[in-house]
């Protein structure tokens, strides 16, 4: 079995701070090469280290006229390699380059026609509209307020439109490449294949990055990382879990054991529906524990999100330790995390201040007094590659297209204190939900759907009697890499049948109300 090297050709993607920078990296890898996401204040033997065959720097929510805004570290433009600068990483680029930046009195958002005067590589080999006097046309998407006012040395201008003279230009010498559109959202109709050419034909990188490589790749990292011994696993029945379950039983066989732990948290007969999806699909050692009690006991009292996603997450790790001290000769715990994981967990300087979205149970790293060493396949790939992967794997249906549930499951998506009886009230709404989409045909079209319970109550009146309950939301969104989401535009006909129908049939709701909040700026989980 040959096993290329996966990491061969790679990207180097300089993140400014662009909502869009993940997209630029899940375009990369759609392609079929690896690309990593860095900050842009980097350390320089980092980006040496990682040795890119291409660098693109992102986009980003600063002007980059202000005293003190982000640069591209300086070896970037030394290194020898391709650079492409998109949106602020174009105007970063020409500042640094001797170039000059303006504040524009005619900004550009969204859709616009870019004119081409010069086809080069960057642009070769697309479809361009051609309008009435003969002109080459692109249709891109704008984000700007500043602009190109002057060239640096050796740049010129290969595309304008009629507010923008610079929105395509290059220093063919140095393969420097700056868009101020950006390529990376389905609004540029052919952005795909710009950063295609960029990427295959322009850094001349080969298209490595595939399923079935991965998995190849995958397998023999996992047998070399944990030799001999044993590996326990939280398995989940998700997506994620499940992934990883089958690339280490397909790297080490018996010597996984997956620990499935119903800990108060779940959806409604979740246990069965997962037990018997395991028990029909995979071959696998698994071991069932009750822990409801222990987790409920453990949250009493607890409101703060941040808290009680560590509380869960510590919960779950001290079940796992004592299953590993009943087990001879384990070494690893191994989790399902995934980039996304990562990035909303990471702390990141901006602006002198330390930022973070939220944690993850599953990222940061395992307590001292825990004696594993903690194992984790897919913590670089995305959503949509883990998917691929686990179709590539031969998974089926049911937990493929399963949506995502997260780790600490309806602790976050009770508000403030956690209590069985909001549990059991959060269970029934979460069904009724997802049974009238699914009636209606409408589960699979979207990304993940739920019920929040809320910690208010609201008047009601039912059957001439006054009614003082609880409200839930209702939130159901539609993504491809959860890195961001639309709020998914159900027909009210649906929500009317779904609210007609918690009111009615689960005992404590008055009020139901729909969640029309995207990300960003909302996460798609409420806490």
């Amino acid at each position: 079995m040959t096993i290329k090297n996966i990491y061969e050709y790679r990207i180097l993607v300089i993140d400014f701070g662009s909502q869009y920078t993940k997209l630029i990296a899940r375009r990369i890898r759609e392609i079929g090469v690896y690309c990593k996401i860095l900050p842009w204040n980097i350390n320089e033997k980092k980006i040496y280290q990682f040795s890119p065959n291409g660098i693109i720097l992102s986009g980003g929510p600063q002007s980059s006229i202000e005293i003190n805004s982000p640069r591209a570290p300086n070896c970037v433009f030394s290194i020898g390699v391709p650079v492409m600068g998109i949106c602020y990483g174009m105007q970063t680029m020409v500042i640094q380059l001797g170039g000059q930046v303006i504040s524009s009195e005619k900004r550009e958002f969204g859709n616009t026609k870019i004119k081409i005067t010069k086809v080069i590589p960057l642009i070769d080999n697309i479809n361009y509209n051609i309008d009435s006097y003969g002109n080459m046309l692109l249709d891109v998407w704008m984000s700007h307020g500043d602009q190109v006012h002057s060239l640096p040395e050796h740049f010129r201008a290969v595309a304008s439109t009629n507010n923008c003279p610079f929105a395509l230009i290059v220093n063919e010498k140095k393969h420097f490449y700056g868009l101020q559109f950006h390529p990376e959202v389905t609004h540029t109709k052919q952005g795909v294949d710009i950063l295609k050419n960029f990427i295959t034909n322009i850094c001349l990188c080969k298209t490595l990055w595939m399923p079935k490589q991965i998995i190849k790749h995958l397998i023999k990292k996992l047998r070399n990382k944990i030799g001999n011994y044993k590996v326990i696993l939280g398995l989940s029945g998700g997506l994620d879990s499940s992934v990883t379950a089958m690339l280490l039983h397909l790297a080490i066989g018996s010597q996984l054991i997956c620990i499935f732990i119903d800990n108060g948290l779940l959806r409604l007969q979740e246990t069965e529906e997962i037990m018997n999806i395991v028990k029909t699909n995979y071959n696998l050692n698994i071991v069932y524990i009750t822990a409801e009690r222990k987790f409920l006991n453990a949250l009493a009292g607890i409101k703060d999100p941040e808290e009680k996603r560590k509380v869960i997450g510590s919960t779950f790790i001290e079940i796992f330790n004592e299953e590993a001290k009943k087990l001879k000769n384990v070494k690893w715990l191994a989790q399902g995390t995934i980039c996304s994981d990562v990035v909303e967990s990471e702390i990141s300087l901006t602006k002198g201040k330390f930022n973070f979205i939220k944690s993850h149970h599953n990222v940061g790293g395992l307590p001292k007094k825990m004696h594993l060493s903690l194992v984790e396949p897919i913590k670089n790939l995305f959503k949509d590659e883990v998917r691929q992967i686990g179709i590539e794997l031969g998974l089926p249906n049911e937990t493929l297209f399963r949506h995502p549930f997260p780790g600490p499951g309806l602790g976050i998506r009770i508000l403030g204190e956690i209590k069985k009886e909001y549990c059991d009230l959060l269970r029934k709404t979460d069904a009724i939900f997802i049974e009238e989409l699914q009636k209606h045909n409408l589960y699979n079209k979207l990304s993940q759907v739920f019920t929040v319970f809320l910690p208010i109550r609201s008047v009601s009146v039912m059957g001439d009697n006054r009614k003082y309950d609880w409200v839930i939301s209702l939130r159901a969104v539609k993504t491809v890499d959860f890195m961001t989401a639309d709020w998914a535009h159900l027909p009210h006909e649906v929500l009317a049948c779904v609210s007609n129908r918690i009111i009615n049939e689960v005992n404590g709701v008055s009020r139901v109300v729909y969640d029309i909040s995207s990300k960003p700026p909302s996460t798609i989980e409420w806490e």
